[in-house]
């Protein structure tokens, strides 16, 4: 005689059910504490942190705070300011770090100051720096003590006294 093939499984009680589920648990919580779990470190809280350069915010851990601080002098910089830092130290022949960072400091200070309240007048000075620096690029040295020096840029009127009656203007609108 052939078995009887059983389309449906026994039934299981609900206390043998209790009983499986009160075992696999325990086998479950005996392995974690035979694990290594507990030789894990603990995970480091993290906190907004503030450049003191641009003021932007990041989460960071303290470790990371204190490791930056150590490194640039007691101040906490991102890492946007931190890659500026090192380019202004490779710009100007490995300047040491603190003229450095001062020098970006400087920097983002102006900026926050004018640049983001009048973006166009930023703009404007940031061309006039280039077109200075363009123009002592461009002067011999026998050039640069005569009174009427000859190459560079010719300029016939600023562009701040336009600039600046927009932006007052649009002071008045607003």
């Amino acid at each position: 005689m052939a078995p009887k093939n059983n389309p449906n499984p026994p039934s299981l009680s609900m206390e043998s059910l209790g009983r499986t589920i009160s075992d696999i648990s325990f086998e479950l919580k005996k392995e974690s504490q035979d694990s290594n779990l507990h030789n894990l470190h603990p995970i480091s809280e993290v906190e907004d942190a503030k450049c003191e350069c641009c003021g932007m915010s990041e989460e960071c851990t303290q470790e990371y705070i204190n490791k930056v601080r150590k490194k640039y002098s007691g101040k906490l910089i991102c890492g946007l300011c931190t890659e500026a830092v090192k380019g202004e130290m490779e710009k100007n022949g490995g300047k040491i770090l603190e003229e450095a960072l001062k020098e970006h400091m400087n920097s983002c200070a102006k900026f926050n100051r004018l640049g983001r309240a009048y973006p166009v007048l930023c703009q404007a000075e940031a061309m006039r720096e280039i077109l200075k620096k363009n123009r002592e690029k461009s002067l011999s040295p026998k050039d640069k003590g005569s009174p009427n020096p000859r190459g560079g840029i010719a300029r016939s009127s600023s562009c701040m006294a336009s600039i600046s009656k927009v932006i007052n203007n649009r002071g008045v609108v607003n």
